[in-house]
């Protein structure tokens, strides 16, 4: 097993192991226990009481973020015409259509983010290979798909996040930089918290939250107890 290193090991000291914490509580031990030379990002892990093989128990979706996540997106949005100058006047920092298939076939990929309106959706199939792996294809269920791309770009720019329930039935999440402090990083997650409880499938059965747990970059995870979101989040 491989020896940790001694401020994470400092770190991992500030956190009760025995303890299952609320929020704000888990929130601070996290920005307490906080040694990185870089703004380190908050995550979020929760595991659902969901079996991911049956589409009918599938948690996915996305949810703004009230304060954001900490970075600059970069937006590119495939469409033409007066689209392609709402996205720019919203602001995408790439617009158009053919053009930028092309690029990204000859492998540009300078985007965190892909917003595509319904008529140009059979040109950009042609980068399925390329998008769907990476999750930078526009989809219709995230509301990456839209002709209201002004409000699309908007949202994305604002701090937007989707997520997906992973084979294990978890659900990971970025929850925002830790030089945003506790009001605001517990604020991310109580915006995130709702969305997971409103997605909740109605033929998931026994209990839908597991488990919890936030860590930073590189610091250890820290478990939250489920029963505090019912008190989080009304």
């Amino acid at each position: 097993m491989a020896r940790r290193g001694k401020k994470y090991r400092g770190a991992s000291e500030k956190v009760d192991r025995a303890k299952r914490y609320n929020f704000d509580e888990a929130v601070q031990v996290a920005l307490d226990g906080h040694y990185g030379k870089f703004d380190e990002t908050l995550d979020i892990a929760v595991r659902l009481g969901v079996d991911p093989r049956h589409a009918d128990q599938m948690v996915r979706g996305t949810v703004v973020l009230p304060h954001g996540v900490g970075k600059p997106v970069r937006v590119l949005v495939f469409a033409k015409g007066e689209k392609e100058k709402e996205a720019l006047d919203a602001g995408a920092d790439f617009a158009g259509a053919e053009e930028y298939v092309e690029k990204i076939q000859k492998g540009w990929l300078e985007f965190d983010k892909a917003i595509a309106t319904p008529d140009i959706m059979t040109v950009v199939s042609k980068l399925g290979r390329i998008l769907g792996p990476r999750g930078l294809m526009p989809n219709a269920k995230l509301g990456t798909v839209t002709f209201d791309v002004a409000k699309a770009v908007k949202d994305v720019k604002a701090g937007k996040i989707d997520f997906k329930v992973e084979k294990a039935g978890i659900v990971h999440a970025p929850m925002g930089k830790v030089s945003f402090g506790k009001d605001k990083l517990v604020g991310n997650i109580v915006a995130f918290m709702e969305t997971i409880l409103r997605l909740k499938p109605p033929s998931s059965k026994g209990s839908y939250l597991r488990s919890i747990a936030i860590s930073t970059t590189l610091g250890p995870g820290i478990k939250v107890d489920p029963a505090y979101v019912k008190d989080l989040v009304t």
